[in-house]
């Protein structure tokens, strides 16, 4: 299941991250990292607030799409 798929309040862990070399290593730098929960906190048209390891962080719709989760 993709990241942008998931409902406000659902609790998904990270499975993979797709794109090129250079989207991972930001969304890696950001913490999302295989393995790590992640919470949907607030979603809208032009992107979602997730939490993880305590820390808010927003992203839009497009790097949400390259996020596996389970």
């Amino acid at each position: 299941m993709l990241l942008s798929m998931v409902s406000l309040g659902e609790i998904k862990k990270i499975k993979e991250l797709r794109g090129k070399d250079s989207v991972k290593t930001h969304l890696q730098s950001l913490g999302f990292l295989p393995g790590e929960k992640i919470e949907v906190i607030s979603d809208n048209p032009s992107g979602i607030i997730l939490l993880i390891k305590s820390t808010k962080i927003a992203i839009n719709k497009a790097m949400a799409n390259k996020i596996v989760v389970e």
